[in-house]
């Protein structure tokens, strides 16, 4: 399973980033995360506000920090 986070690297995304971590593991989920900060690829892929996560190549949240509880009903 992919993790993509796309934001610029600040607090909110650092710590959407260890909620997925925590999410996946808490549910035993092999990953591995990827980190997108550049502003046009982030343009690109249609985000409009960060932070933002994308699983396996599909955007799930958008604008906030979800919990590691949202995350874990996302992944199923």
């Amino acid at each position: 399973m992919k993790f993509t986070i796309y934001g610029s690297g600040c607090a909110k995304c650092k710590q959407l980033t260890e909620n997925a971590e925590q999410a996946a593991n808490a549910k035993g989920i092999h990953f591995e995360i990827e980190k997108v900060t550049d502003t046009n690829a982030i343009i690109d892929a249609g985000i409009m506000r960060t932070p933002a996560l994308a699983i396996d190549d599909e955007i799930l949240v958008e604008g906030k920090v979800a919990s590691a509880d949202e995350i874990q009903k996302l992944l199923g």
